[in-house]
Order: structure tokens, then C-alpha cells, then sequence
């Protein structure tokens, strides 16, 4: 990921994110090896005021992981924590 620029590539793919899906994947990077809960990333992708419903959130970590992972059923970068939140692999 390069910050400056607000880039993503893959494999020397550069990856096409909407503003949110950027936004979220940021958040999740810049924090590697932490999980992030649900409630924090939608407070701060979608402010204070956001429902607490984070089907919002899994749809567009479904966009991202079509566009980020090699098998997006078996997600390398961005891992769920079930029942908690999002996890960016260390490596």
C-alpha cells in the first residue's frame, strides 16, 4: 500500500478501490496484526451516527477481497475474525 499516493497493488497490480472500500482497507492496514472490531471500523468509516448493523461492512469486504485476494474464500491479506471484526496479516 502506498499511503502518499493512496495505491494499492497486488502483485504489481495496481487495484482499483472505490473511496470507501480505500478507506476501509487504510484503516485495517495501518494497524497490521490487530484486530479491528466492527463497531470501530464503521464509526470511523461511516462516523459516530452509523447503525451498528455491519452487514454494510461485510459487503464491501466482499468487494475488496474479490479485488485484493488471490481466493477470496480463503483470504490471505484481510482476515476475519468471526463474531469480533478484521485483521490485516502481518507478512
Amino acid at each position: 500500500m502506498d499511503f502518499e499516493r493512496r495505491q494499492v497493488t497486488v502483485a504489481g497490480k495496481l487495484i482499483h478501490l472505490t473511496q470507501i472500500e480505500y478507506k476501509i482497507v487504510e484503516l485495517i492496514a495501518r494497524r497490521p496484526g490487530r484486530v479491528l472490531t466492527y463497531d470501530y471500523i464503521i464509526s470511523r468509516i461511516w462516523g459516530p451516527y452509523a447503525t451498528d448493523n455491519n452487514r454494510i461492512l461485510r459487503v464491501n469486504m466482499a468487494h475488496i477481497r474479490r479485488k485484493l485476494e488471490p481466493n477470496p474464500a480463503e483470504p490471505y491479506y484481510i482476515r476475519t475474525e468471526i463474531g469480533v471484526g478484521y485483521r490485516m496479516a502481518e507478512e
